[in-house]
């Protein structure tokens, strides 16, 4: 035990981290077996002992970002039990049809209460863009609208949304830009919410795995999903919105990035958040989609998802009195973990979020954003 405890101060002190230290970020201990099963265990068992009250740390977002930049995750070795995970992870299809629906019961139906206090208004649960933005609500309306921009919708033309969510992205181009919009998701709480927000529009939500898509679509947007596909049906999924797509149509895809590759999202995040997730890299994406889509337009915004997930934070802070009727004390800890920790890794760059445009048979002239109109943003 003593030996651990020295081992793991000394790391942490490498990052300017100090245990039972005064800085915010500095971590707090009160149990010592903290020591022995973090460096036995890993990410898994840093998420653990903090749901278990075993440390506490007032900054968690930048305590993050301080071992990340740091480079503290890649002293801690996995153990044999996540060396197995990793492999089955490389011989197995994580993400195969059968299992597909898993993320949507374990984390997007856990409960819309929690996630219509947590998110904006319109409840789009993926980065806002918060250039000339005040408040969450009027970033995700303007990351709505930026996405439609990228996509030249036109009055009349009909949308596939791939991982529709709450249908945020659905009503709002159905109403700001006159389009019709096909949203599909594997959550039954999302398909139901969004169903009930789009009536009277243009608007059809279906329960679905993308792989059982077909019909051709003027466009093609997917926001937040492809972390969910997982590499080995990288090539499926882009195989799938090819076949969906018209020949002169545009296809953006808005997904969280990775420096490096990874066949699935940190251990403890994969257990309680996102099962079987896994985030993507450049040169994974560009070989799915070679010889089906031409590469447009990639932009990273991924310093404004820490923002993002620090309001969403706040949110839950605020509206936590409400929701600890529902939602124990070890869930507000998970779950405030999961979300500064996320920003804290967006915070040190160590990850990224993209949108890419692609098209089948390139843009005559070359691609362009279309101009901002006048849209309802709050």
């Amino acid at each position: 035990m003593k030996e651990a405890k020295k081992i793991l101060t000394r790391l942490l002190e490498a990052a300017n981290i100090h245990v039972n230290g005064s800085n915010p970020w500095d971590i707090q201990v009160h149990d010592e077996r903290f020591y022995r099963q973090v460096l036995s265990h890993g990410t898994l068992a840093l998420g653990e002992s903090y749901m278990a009250k075993w440390w506490d740390c007032a900054q968690l977002d930048e305590l993050f970002t301080k071992v990340l930049i740091a480079h503290l995750d890649t002293f801690i070795k996995a153990d044999l039990k996540l060396k197995l995970e990793i492999f089955w992870a490389r011989v197995s299809n994580l993400q195969r049809p059968s299992k597909a629906y898993e993320v949507g019961e374990q984390h997007y139906d856990i409960g819309n209460d929690l996630f219509e206090v947590m998110l904006d208004k319109r409840l789009t649960y993926t980065c806002a863009f918060w250039q000339h933005a005040h408040t969450l609500d009027e970033a995700q309306a303007y990351k709505l609208d930026l996405s439609c921009r990228k996509l030249h919708l036109q009055p009349g033309m009909h949308v596939l949304d791939i991982g529709c969510g709450w249908g945020s992205f659905a009503k709002f181009a159905a109403e700001n830009y006159g389009v019709k919009v096909t949203g599909i998701t594997i959550s039954k709480e999302q398909a139901a919410f969004a169903q009930d927000a789009c009536k009277g529009l243009p608007v059809d939500i279906q329960l679905m795995d993308y792989r059982l898509l077909t019909g051709q679509y003027d466009a093609i947007a997917s926001l937040g999903m492809f972390e969910h596909v997982g590499y080995k049906n990288y090539r499926q999924y882009m195989q799938v919105a090819h076949q969906c797509l018209k020949d002169d149509g545009l296809f953006l895809l808005h997904t969280i990035g990775g420096n490096h590759p990874a066949m699935f999202t940190d251990a403890w995040l994969n257990k309680y958040i996102f099962p079987n997730a896994m985030i993507p890299t450049m040169p994974l994406i560009d070989e799915a989609m070679e010889g089906l889509f031409i590469m447009e337009h990639w932009q990273n915004f991924g310093t404004d998802y820490d923002k993002t997930l620090m309001a969403w934070y706040g949110n839950v802070v605020t509206h936590w009195p409400a929701l600890s009727a529902k939602y124990s004390e070890t869930f507000f800890r998970m779950w405030s973990y999961y979300l500064l920790s996320c920003a804290g890794s967006f915070r040190a760059r160590n990850s990224q979020l993209w949108q890419l445009v692609l098209s089948k048979n390139g843009i005559r002239g070359g691609y362009a954003v279309q101009p901002q109109k006048h849209v309802q943003v709050v």
